[in-house]
C-alpha cells in the first residue's frame, strides 16, 4: 500500500512536507510517494531516500488562494491533481495534502466521484475532550448546505472511520443541537434527529458546551456549524495558553514558583494541540484522502501521514461502502 503526498501544498511547502515525510517513513506501514516539482524539492531531499519513499514529478502547484474549480481545470499537472490521479489509477491507496482545502475537496470529488449511496463529502476533525479520548467533529468544512438525510450518511462515514482508523469500538453518534431533549433545535436538526433515532448507535443531541466535557465519539453537524466550532475552538485554545504564558515572569529566577504549573500544562497542551493529530479525513468519496492544516510544520505533517497510514491500513473506504448496505438493511427490516 502507498500514500501519495502533495509536497507542494501548504504554507511551508515543500520543506515541511518533505521533512515530515522523512520523519514518518520509519513508522509508516505504507510506502510514501512525494509528488511535486523536483527542482523545488531537491534542496530538502537527502542524498539517499528511505526505501519506502519515492518521488513523482508534478510541475504545477495550487496556491492557497486559488479558486477550487479554476485550479482543477487549469492545472492538470498540479501536485494535487497528480496525487488524486495516482489514487484513481490504483498506483496509490490514499493521499494527503496540506494545501488549498477547497481545491483538495473539489479535485478529489471530480476525480473520484462519490461512493455509491453517498451524496455529499464531509471533513472530519479529530477533537480533544477531558476524558482523554478524541471525538470526530463531522462535517467541519466540506458541505455547508445539506438536507437532513445527509446526516445519516455522515454518521455512517464517521462510524467507519472511528472504528478502523481510530480503533474505537461501537462508536456512538451525537447530533449537535441547542438542547439535549428531543424536539429541540430548528427544522433541520429536528428532521435529522427523527432520521438518526432509527439507528441503535444514535445517542441523541449534544450541546456545544458538552462537546469537550462529556464522553463523545462522533458529533454531527453541517459544515457551516462545524467550521465555526473548529475555528472558535482553535482560537480559544490559543487564547488560553497565551494568557497563561503572559502571566509567567520573563526572568528565569522569577519563573521558579511556576515550574510545577509548567509540568501540569505540558500534557494538557499536547492533548489540545491540533498538530498532534495532524490531519482530517475527507470522507464520502471513492478514494482515501487526509487533509492537513495549511500551516502545518514537519511534526504536524508526520502525524498527518501516520493518521493517513492508519486509514489506508484499516480499509476505511471499504468499510464505509460495506456499512451503507448493512445499516440501510437495518432500517428497512
Amino acid at each position: 500500500m502507498r500514500i501519495a503526498i502533495d509536497a507542494m501544498g501548504g504554507d511551508h511547502a515543500p520543506k515541511a512536507i518533505i521533512e515530515g515525510a522523512l520523519e514518518a517513513a520509519p513508522h509508516a506501514k505504507c510506502g510514501l510517494i512525494l509528488v511535486g516539482n523536483s527542482d523545488q524539492m531537491k534542496p530538502y531531499l537527502p542524498p539517499q531516500l528511505p526505501a519506502n519513499v519515492t518521488l513523482v514529478e508534478a510541475k504545477e502547484s495550487v496556491g492557497m488562494e486559488e479558486k477550487p474549480l479554476d485550479a482543477y481545470r487549469s492545472k492538470p499537472n498540479s501536485s494535487l491533481r497528480v496525487c488524486a490521479d495516482l489514487v484513481l489509477r490504483g498506483e496509490a491507496d490514499g493521499m494527503l495534502s496540506a494545501g488549498n482545502t477547497g481545491a483538495c475537496v473539489a479535485t478529489c470529488q471530480l476525480t473520484w466521484r462519490q461512493i455509491p449511496g453517498m451524496h455529499r463529502p464531509a471533513i472530519g476533525s479529530i477533537m480533544p475532550n477531558q476524558f482523554d479520548r478524541k471525538f470526530l467533529l463531522l462535517d467541519s468544512g466540506a458541505s455547508p448546505d445539506i438536507d437532513p438525510e445527509i446526516m445519516v450518511e455522515f454518521a455512517l462515514m464517521g462510524r467507519a472511520y472511528m472504528e478502523k482508523a481510530m480503533g474505537r469500538r461501537n462508536p456512538k453518534v451525537h447530533l449537535i443541537n441547542i438542547g439535549e431533549e428531543e424536539g429541540k433545535g430548528n427544522a433541520f436538526t429536528k428532521q435529522a434527529y427523527n432520521l438518526l433515532k432509527e439507528f441503535h448507535w444514535f445517542a441523541g443531541n449534544i450541546e456545544g458546551k458538552d462537546l469537550f466535557n462529556k464522553p463523545c465519539d462522533i458529533a454531527l453537524c453541517d459544515a457551516f456549524v462545524g467550521n465555526v466550532i473548529l475555528k472558535t475552538s482553535e482560537g480559544l485554545a490559543e487564547l488560553m495558553f497565551n494568557m497563561i504564558k503572559h502571566q509567567v515572569p520573563g526572568s528565569k529566577l522569577a519563573q521558579v514558583p511556576y515550574l510545577p504549573l509548567k509540568k501540569v500544562m505540558r500534557p494538557i497542551k499536547k492533548h489540545a494541540d491540533w498538530a498532534e493529530v495532524g490531519g482530517s479525513p475527507l470522507l464520502g468519496l471513492n478514494g482515501d484522502c487526509t487533509i492537513a492544516h495549511g500551516r502545518s510544520d514537519a511534526r504536524a505533517i508526520k502525524n498527518a501521514i501516520l493518521l493517513a497510514d492508519r486509514s489506508v491500513q484499516g480499509r476505511v473506504l471499504a468499510t464505509i461502502k460495506e456499512s451503507i448496505t448493512q445499516e440501510m438493511k437495518e432500517v428497512l427490516s
